[in-house]
């Protein structure tokens, strides 16, 4: 069509309506931007939410400053040595688990050892009936209490984290870099958000004190099922505080395995419930109380293969004293904690290493359950691991215990 009467055909096409589509695209591009920023702030909002839902443990932190002078040494290497903490804290929600008398103790105590080169991990199991030198800690009265030989989780009921982590550093000479505490709704919390986690059963079980009841076999258990089937003593096995640290570590070997296999770390709508469920139940310190501290942490154990995340209890035998309580065995402790000291590798298996059957490595037919039911963990070894990054010149020891990778009714893979 001609342009207009003394205007230029160029003009007369500049002049001209731009087509349809140019103005759609405009919208789409200024909608896709709102949709972007509305992520981005629904993404900070949640972040900040889980962000802020983990509880800072700075009475612990400054607890450590004021006894700073007593406690070990930085290991050589950048391995990290994180204390967890179960809380059997009656409280806050718990007190259909027993009668609430305004105390805790520590029901579960693992020593996490990551292995500076993050390809492989250690949890040590610390029997709450040992018997341990418990240092001079501050009360919640803030009255300091006289050390003392007692039963190992009443450093956590009288002294709180503080007490607990400088008992464990006085008796493995391993400095605690972090700690984390959950409660019993916090554990159950985190197995539901995982839809479950695949337990076996030899036996019919029935324990009224721990509100549990499974049948026999492979089954899959739900939070609470799953709180019962870790703390529980009656109705299962023999009884003993041994068997019931087997199954929690068994436990947490299936857990880890199922959040691997799921592919939660790497599925935002699968990750996002477990965030939650976990940060809402922790008590961190301040290196550890910040979600991104806590995803560097399991992003950490994801990359270790789980045939090299190992578990196994601290060598023990009823205490001479009092067979309902337990003592370490010697020179087996000091070894584990020396390898562990020293970021050197340990070995796990299912049976006595030992291979005298008497399970404390030393032929005293002693075993380590505070009844005197258990079977303990002892070295095959006892050559004394040489300075990380050196060769060393004899096997890793080798004590009682599973790994990760281990079916969780007994079979391989």
């Amino acid at each position: 069509m001609p342009s207009a009467p003394g205007i230029p055909e160029a003009e007369a096409a500049e002049a001209a309506p731009r087509p349809r589509r140019h103005r759609w695209l405009k919208v789409a591009a200024v909608g896709t931007a709102v949709l972007v920023l509305a992520c981005a702030g629904t993404g900070w909002y949640l972040y900040q939410r889980l962000d802020g839902n983990i509880t800072t443990d700075r009475v612990t932190e400054n607890d450590l400053k004021v006894h700073a002078s007593e406690r070990p040494t930085e290991g050589p290497t950048s391995a990290e040595n994180i204390l967890l903490i179960g809380s059997d804290n009656r409280g806050d929600g718990n007190g259909k688990y027993g009668e609430d008398s305004g105390t805790q103790r520590s029901d579960t105590t693992i020593l996490l050892h990551i292995a500076a080169d993050r390809k492989s991990a250690t949890a040590v199991s610390i029997p709450r009936d040992l018997m341990a030198h418990v240092p001079s800690c501050t009360l919640p009265s803030g009255k300091e209490d006289h050390e003392r030989f007692e039963q190992f989780n009443w450093a956590f009921e009288s002294g709180g984290a503080a007490c607990t982590i400088r008992t464990v550093e006085k008796m493995t000479g391993i400095r605690i870099d972090h700690h984390l505490i959950v409660d019993f709704n916090g554990f159950k919390k985190m197995v539901d958000a995982v839809h479950g986690v695949d337990v076996c059963v030899a036996e019919p079980v029935h324990d009224t004190y721990a509100h549990l009841d499974l049948p026999a076999g492979r089954q899959t258990l739900d939070g609470e099922q799953a709180l019962g089937y870790v703390r529980a003593r009656h109705g299962i096995g023999d009884g003993s505080d041994t068997m019931r640290m087997d199954r929690q570590q068994g436990f947490l070997g299936s857990l880890l395995k199922k959040v691997r296999s799921n592919g939660v770390l790497l599925n935002p709508t699968k990750l996002y419930p477990l965030l939650s469920a976990a940060t809402s139940s922790l008590t961190a310190d301040p290196g550890l109380d910040s979600l991104s501290e806590l995803y560097g942490l399991a992003h950490n154990l994801q990359r270790i293969p789980t045939d090299q995340v190992r578990f196994l209890t601290v060598p023990q035998e009823p205490y001479v004293n009092d067979h309902n309580r337990d003592q370490l065995v010697q020179p087996a402790a000091d070894t584990l904690f020396t390898t562990l000291r020293n970021d050197q590798p340990v070995n796990v298996s299912d049976k006595d290493p030992s291979g005298d059957g008497n399970g404390d490595g030393n032929g005293n037919g002693n075993s380590n359950s505070g009844d005197g039911n258990g079977s303990t963990s002892t070295p095959s070894t006892t050559g004394t691991p040489t300075t990380s990054g050196s060769p060393t010149t004899t096997p890793a020891p080798t004590y009682r215990g599973t790994t990760a990778d281990r079916d969780i009714c007994g079979k391989s893979g």
